[in-house]
């Protein structure tokens, strides 16, 4: 596929570190959630921000296949990803569980599952976690 965008960002300290995007404007304290063994600081975690990156993308797709059919999304439309991690059942390591919640208020729920299963086949991270995308990982 043509590469459109490509951005980076680069993580140090694991879970309870630091993690900046290449043009520095994401910036953010890293820190393990309570549940996870962690003290409870303030910061973020690589949950909130698959979370957040992917309510942000999926609203986006909504919004690209709504015009697509000359309907308007209205400005407080909403996405909410929960997302979970937990231990896998095969014992290899953990795994993660994503869901999604669209509101899109003055429209009609049906018309809005209709949107919404149009925009999960255009998201690129509904296509990455329905297809297994493989991650090629290189050691530099």
């Amino acid at each position: 596929m043509p590469i459109l965008y490509t951005t980076k960002a680069s993580a140090t300290g694991g879970r309870a570190g630091r993690a900046v995007s290449e043009n520095g404007v994401l910036d953010v304290t890293l820190t393990v959630p309570k549940e996870l063994g962690g003290d409870g600081a303030t910061g973020t975690n690589p949950e909130q921000l698959f979370a957040a990156g992917y309510s942000a993308c999926f609203l986006g797709a909504l919004k690209f296949v709504a015009g697509q059919q000359k309907v308007k999304i209205p400005e407080d439309a909403k996405v909410t990803a929960t997302v979970g991690i937990g231990p896998r059942e095969d014992g290899g390591g953990f795994g993660i569980e994503v869901s999604l919640s669209v509101h899109i208020p003055g429209m009609d729920k049906a018309e809005a599952e209709k949107l919404a299963a149009a925009a999960h086949i255009v998201c690129p991270y509904s296509h990455a976690l329905r297809t297994s995308t493989e991650v090629p990982v290189t050691v530099a």
